[in-house]
């Protein structure tokens, strides 16, 4: 009897971990033993793993009276999913002598069906990463999830089809193809919604290029049917695409939390979820800390319909990820802080002046002052005539608006290598940033200062407006901001006072 040492990944965000699969047989009554803080899942592969042996043409462990167990280390991890069913397969083969190879610089991930077919499992690429970052210099994955694995350099890739494939790859009876990276390079789907389809809110569709152009946060504010959801589905067909990097961070989350349907995310994801939507589902949470939706948002946009209607603890956790741009998750057994750079979308329908006093209290009482104040931009989205809907007008097509977003999105980088900040965005600009080096005219400054004491501004709104007025000057190729750029910038200070 034998002992042995395989290799895998346990796929989390962000950071996974390297688990050292090790696998003891010994002489005795039939037992198979899985040790190490196993999931439920992990707890199961035993039957799945003993019929895949069975159906691939080896000994399975029930087939002899050995006693197996298999330890998953570092042992205090909690181990869940099913990516371990290969690794914890090769690791009984290897210890029964079925097979052997040379090399352990390799990590092994995929889960085991009954007759030794390999399932695709998620978390892969953030698997990949970490291998690679770990030193290993090869890794197995099933066939389906081998395009995602690849993305990462530095490290090679095979995808296999079943438990079999990978035994005669290992013993060298036929080798497994490496994985390529497929083209990065892909034509940009159409928009769901083209800005030229929205009739009749010019104001409303100028202040979401605005928000895109600066990655700045922005609320719409009308009655129900006006166009708030179409305008916010809009806003994906202007944004500009991810970079390689913001790919790979963004995809890799998706891929942890098995919603990823594609290889790679090229756009900003937008996502929407339903205003009953729980606490830990938006924000994050579970006995094991798992991503959120302003997490799987992270680069995107989280578009929050009805907003006032979600659940006040759930907005007002908000406050940490708006400011900066990150949400910790803490449990007993530690915290994590995830990912969450977001362009945060909220649609609301504010009550009129007709409205019962009670249902304006209620509404008032929803936002604090704290979330009104990190909200950029108050865009109204008002009833259109009747008689303007029907006339027949092509509008600006959302090409047009993307390639000025993305012109002003590269005026922005290029100043903020000057500044030596960190940052991309206008939005992101730090306060110690805000001064004569973004390019504000003396006469547009002063007027800003005017307008502050006469509106009381916060400080923060003080900032807040400056910042879009620079965006603003942005889009309008503009090297200097002018006393126009933050009169319109003023136009957007929020509608309500909470």
């Amino acid at each position: 009897m034998a002992f042995s040492r395989v290799t895998s990944v346990q796929p989390s965000f962000p950071e996974s971990t390297l688990v050292t699969v090790e696998a003891d047989l010994s002489r005795g009554l039939y037992s198979f033993a899985v040790v190490g803080l196993a999931g439920k899942a992990v707890e199961e592969a035993r039957d799945r793993i003993s019929a895949a042996i069975k159906h691939s043409g080896y000994a399975s462990p029930k087939s002899h009276n050995h006693k197996l167990v298999i330890s998953l280390a570092p042992a205090d991890l909690k181990k869940e999913g099913t990516v371990f069913d290969l690794p914890m397969a090769l690791a009984y083969l290897r210890a029964a002598e079925e097979i052997q190879w040379d090399t352990d610089n390799i990590a092994f991930l995929g889960e085991l069906a009954l007759d030794g077919t390999l399932r695709p499992v998620k978390g892969v690429l953030a698997a990949a990463v970490h291998a690679q970052r770990m030193g290993l210099t090869a890794l197995v994955v099933p066939k389906e999830n081998a395009a995602e694995a690849a993305l990462v350099t530095g490290i090679r890739v095979y995808g296999a089809e079943n438990l079999s494939a990978v035994v005669r790859h290992l013993s060298g009876e036929h080798r497994l193809p490496e994985a390529v990276r497929g083209s990065y390079e892909r034509a940009r789907p159409a928009p769901l919604v083209d800005f030229r389809d929205i009739e009749g809110q010019e104001t409303a569709k100028r202040g979401i290029e605005i928000a895109a152009a600066g990655r700045h946060n922005v609320a719409l504010l009308g009655p129900p049917g006006t166009g708030k959801t179409m305008l916010a589905t809009a806003l994906q067909g202007i944004l500009p695409r991810l970079s390689f990097e913001e790919a790979l961070a963004i995809t890799a989350i998706h891929s942890v939390a098995g919603v990823l349907k594609d290889p790679i995310l090229l756009d900003p994801p937008i996502r929407a979820p339903h205003h009953t939507a729980s606490y830990p589902a938006l924000v994050g949470g579970g006995a094991v800390p798992r991503p959120g939706e302003v997490t799987l948002a992270h680069t995107g946009v989280l578009f929050l319909d009805e907003f006032p209607e979600f659940d006040r603890r759930a907005i007002e956790a908000l406050r940490e990820p708006l400011e900066n741009r990150s949400i910790t998750v803490s449990r007993a057994t530690g915290s994590v802080t995830f990912p969450a750079n977001i362009m945060l979308v909220a649609a609301m329908n504010p009550p009129d002046h007709r409205a019962d006093p009670r249902e304006v209290a209620r509404f008032k009482r929803s936002l604090s002052g704290a979330i009104v104040d990190r909200i950029d931009l108050w865009v109204e989205v008002p009833l259109v005539p009747h008689a303007k809907l029907a006339r027949s007008r092509e509008g600006e097509e959302s090409q047009a608006v993307a390639a000025r977003v993305a012109a002003a999105r590269e005026r922005q980088a290029t100043r903020m290598r000057t500044l030596g900040t960190h940052t991309t965005v206008n939005a992101e600009l730090q306060g110690k940033h805000l001064d004569a080096r973004i390019g504000v005219l003396d006469e547009a400054r002063d007027a800003l200062v005017r307008a502050a004491e006469s509106l009381r501004l916060s400080p923060r709104s003080f900032h807040r407006v400056l910042r879009i007025a620079r965006t603003i000057a942005d889009l309008a190729n503009a090297e200097s901001v002018e006393v126009a750029h933050v009169l319109e910038a003023l136009h957007y200070r929020p509608k309500l006072s909470v």
